[in-house]
C-alpha cells in the first residue's frame, strides 16, 4: 500500500470498524509462529529463568489471542499491507497536549479539544499525543489510579474514539509506577496475597546499604523509599518519583502480564503510538544504578515482539530524559526495540545556541545524529508538559554552559528543578519555563516582531531535523510563563501547563494583532509546507553543514530532490557566503519554500543577505 493511500484511509475510516465491541471467538484464533514463540520465551527467560518463562508464556499467548479476537477483518486486511518503512512520513506532525488544557463550563474538555483541533489543526497536524487522561491523584496525570478508565472530568472512551476519527493518537503507557490511591496498591496495603509482590518493599531501612543507595540514579530529590502503614505493619516502598507514585515490581511476572494486558487494551481503544513514560527506571536491581538495565531493554523488546505480531501498525516511543548516548540505545539494533526515541538533547542545545548566538556545539552534536534504520526515527520537540531537561547534554555542554542556562532561565522568569547526585548534592535537572519565555526576556525592550521571529526560527530547526516533529500546544500560542499557576499549585512545572478558557482562546485567536494569532498562523503555514515535501521524510538523508557560527544549516535529500535549511540563530544581519559545490550543481536555481524568494548559485557559491533570525528552506531539484 502506498503511503498516500495509508493516510487517505486513516483520514476517512471509521475507527470503530477496526475493533469489535466484544471478542469474536467464532473466527480462527491467532496462531503464533514458532519463531515468535521461541523469541518471546527467550526474552522471558532472560528476565526471569527458563522454568518461569515456560510457565508464563501461555498467559502471554492468551493475552495476544484475546486481543486478536477483537480485530475486524478490515483491520487485518489493512495491516497486511502495512509498510513499517513508511510508518512515519513527512506528513507526521504531533500535537502534544493535555485532554483538559482548554475548558468551558458546558462541555467535557476532550470534546472542546476535539473541536479546537478540527477547526484549527486538521489537515496540518495528523497526530495528537494525549497526555495521561486517566483518573489520577497527582503529577498532572502521571500518578494513575486506574489505567483502564478515562477521567470522567475529562470525558470518556467514546470521546477518545471521536477524536481518533480525525487524528492518529499517542497514549501514555505510565508503566513505571501507579498511584498510592490505585486499587493495586490499596490491595497491597490490605494484605491481598495476589498483590503481595506487585511492589518493591523493605521492612527496614537497614535492608539496603548506603553504598547501594548512592549508586541509584535519581531524577528527583525526594526519598527513594516511602513508609506506609499496612495490615502487616509499617513497610518501606520504592518510590522513584514521589511518595504518591509507587514503582511496580517487574521481577514479578504477574506484573509484566498485567501491563501487557493494558498495553493491548490501549491498542484496542485507539492508540497508534504508545509512549513508554519514565521507562529508564522500569527495572530495579540493587547494586546497580537501577537505570537502563538490560532487563528494561528486554522488556521493551518483548512489547515490540508482541505488537509486531498482533498490531504491527502500533509504534513504541521511549521517554528517557538521560544523556544522549544512553538515550539512543533504546533503538536497540534498529529493528527490535523502540521505533521512535525522544530527541532529548535537542531542546537544551537549541536554547543554548540562541543564548550564545553560536551554533558550533549544536552543529557538532547534530553531525552525530545518524539514521539507525529505515524503521526507526527521532521525535524532535523543543518543549513539552515538562521542563527542558539538561541531563541529556552531559558530555556535550560543560558545567559552565549549564550554569549560564540556569541563570538565563531565572532572568526570564523561570524556575529550576533539581535531582540528587550520588554524593547527595543537588544539581539542575530541568529548566521550568515556556519555550517562548525561554527565548524572550519580558524585561528587555525589544520589538515584538523580533521576539516572534526568534521563536519561529527556533521551531524551524526542529521542523527541519531528521525525524518526526512534535509541538506542545502552548507553543502554538507562544504562551508566556504562568507564574500564578506555580504559586497556586506549588509545582514549578505548572509554569507551562496553563489551562485555557475556550472563549478567551478563541477571542485571542480571532485578534489579528495578538502575538498568539500571528504565531499560530505562521507555524501552521510552515508545517503545512513541510508536509508536502518528501525531503522531510524521516528516512530522507540529512547532511549537517558548517557554514557560519551565526547560522545552523543542513540539507535534507530524498532521491533527486533536496532542501537546504538555513537558520540565523543571532540578532545580527550579514551576508552569508558559502560554497555548495559538493552538494549542488554549479548554477542551480533555489526557491525558498517559505517566502517564495528566488536565489541561484554562481559557480557553486551562494551569497544571501540574512536579517536577524531569518530562516530559509531552499529547494533544489535535479541534484
Amino acid at each position: 500500500m502506498k503511503v498516500e493511500q495509508r493516510f487517505e484511509m486513516h483520514k476517512n475510516f471509521d475507527p470503530s470498524q477496526f475493533h469489535l465491541l466484544e471478542a469474536d471467538y467464532s473466527k480462527p484464533l491467532l496462531e503464533v509462529p514458532v519463531e515468535i514463540k521461541k523469541k518471546i520465551i527467550n526474552r522471558l527467560a532472560l528476565l526471569y529463568d527458563s522454568l518461569t518463562a515456560k510457565k508464563w508464556y501461555p498467559e502471554i499467548e492468551r493475552l495476544m489471542k484475546v486481543y486478536y479476537a477483537y480485530k475486524t477483518d478490515l483491520m487485518k486486511e489493512w495491516e497486511s499491507c502495512f509498510d513499517p518503512k513508511n510508518r512515519f512520513t513527512e506528513k507526521d506532525i504531533v500535537l502534544i497536549t493535555y485532554g483538559d488544557i482548554i475548558i468551558n463550563h458546558y462541555k467535557k474538555p476532550i470534546k472542546i479539544l476535539s473541536s479546537f483541533a478540527k477547526e484549527y489543526l486538521k489537515g496540518v497536524f495528523n497526530t495528537i499525543h494525549l497526555l495521561p487522561f486517566f483518573p489520577y491523584s497527582s503529577d498532572r496525570g502521571f500518578s494513575v489510579i486506574d489505567f483502564e478508565q478515562v477521567d470522567p472530568r475529562i470525558g470518556d472512551w467514546e470521546d477518545i474514539l471521536e477524536l481518533k476519527r480525525d487524528f492518529r493518537l499517542m497514549f501514555d503507557g505510565v508503566f513505571n509506577h501507579v498511584s498510592s490511591k490505585s486499587r493495586w496498591f490499596q490491595e497491597f496495603l490490605n494484605g491481598n496475597p495476589d498483590f503481595k509482590d506487585f511492589f518493591i518493599v523493605l521492612s527496614t531501612k537497614e535492608m539496603i546499604s548506603e553504598d547501594h543507595l548512592k549508586l541509584i540514579l535519581r531524577p528527583r530529590t525526594t526519598h527513594l523509599f516511602t513508609e506506609f502503614n499496612t495490615i502487616n505493619g509499617k513497610k518501606l516502598v520504592w518510590t522513584t518519583f514521589s511518595p504518591d507514585q509507587i514503582d511496580l515490581n517487574y521481577r514479578n511476572p504477574k506484573v509484566l502480564a498485567k501491563v501487557i494486558d493494558i498495553l493491548l487494551y490501549y491498542v484496542r481503544r485507539g492508540a497508534d503510538i504508545i509512549r513508554l513514560d519514565a521507562v529508564t527506571y522500569l527495572w530495579e536491581e540493587l547494586g546497580t544504578d537501577c537505570a537502563h538495565l538490560k532487563q528494561t531493554h528486554e522488556t521493551i523488546k518483548l512489547f515490540r515482539d508482541i505488537l509486531n505480531l498482533v498490531a504491527p501498525h502500533v509504534a513504541l516511543i521511549t521517554e528517557t530524559n538521560v544523556p544522549h548516548e544512553q538515550n539512543i540505545r533504546y533503538f536497540g539494533n534498529g529493528y527490535d526495540e523502540a521505533q521512535m526515541v525522544y530527541n532529548f538533547a535537542l531542546p537544551p542545545l537549541v536554547l543554548y545556541t540562541y543564548y550564545t548566538e553560536n551554533s558550533e556545539k549544536l552543529t557538532n552534536w547534530a553531525r552525530s545524529i545518524k539514521k539507525v534504520s529505515d524503521e526507526t526515527t527521532f521525535f524532535n520537540f523543543l518543549d513539552s508538559h515538562d521542563g527542558i531537561g539538561v541531563l541529556p547534554t552531559k558530555g556535550i555542554l560543560d558545567e559552565k554552559d549549564v550554569e549560564m542556562m540556569v541563570l538565563k532561565t531565572l532572568e526570564h522568569g523561570g524556575f529550576i528543578s533539581y535531582r540528587a547526585e550520588e554524593d547527595g548534592s543537588e544539581v539542575p535537572y530541568e529548566l521550568n519555563i515556556t519555550w517562548y519565555s525561554a527565548l524572550n526576556n519580558e524585561d528587555e525592550k525589544e520589538d515584538e516582531e523580533i521576539r516572534i521571529k526568534r521563536f519561529i526560527s527556533s521551531r524551524v530547526i526542529a521542523l527541519s531535523f531528521m525525524g518526526v516533529p512534535g509541538v506542545y500546544i502552548h507553543s502554538l500560542f507562544a504562551s508566556k510563563n504562568d507564574a500564578e499557576a506555580v504559586l497556586n499549585e506549588r509545582q514549578t512545572r505548572s509554569i507551562n501547563r496553563k489551562v485555557l478558557s475556550e472563549k478567551v482562546l478563541k477571542d485571542i485567536l480571532s485578534d489579528k494583532n495578538s502575538h498568539s494569532y500571528k504565531v499560530l498562523n505562521i507555524l501552521l503555514d510552515i508545517i503545512q509546507i513541510r508536509t508536502r515535501e518528501k525531503c522531510f521524510h524521516p528516512n530522507a538523508e540529512q547532511i549537517i553543514l558548517d557554514l557560519d557560527k551565526r547560522v545552523f544549516a543542513l540539507i535534507r535529500k530524498y532521491e533527486e530532490e533536496a532542501v537546504l535549511v538555513i537558520v540565523n540563530i543571532s540578532k545580527k544581519s550579514f551576508i552569508l557566503k558559502c560554497a555548495l559545490n559538493d552538494f549542488f550543481r554549479e548554477n542551480s536555481r533555489l526557491f525558498d519554500l517559505l517566502s517564495g524568494k528566488k536565489f541561484h548559485l554562481k559557480n557553486g557559491k551562494l551569497s544571501i543577505k540574512i536579517s536577524p533570525y531569518d530562516y530559509f528552506w531552499l529547494k533544489v531539484s535535479n541534484i
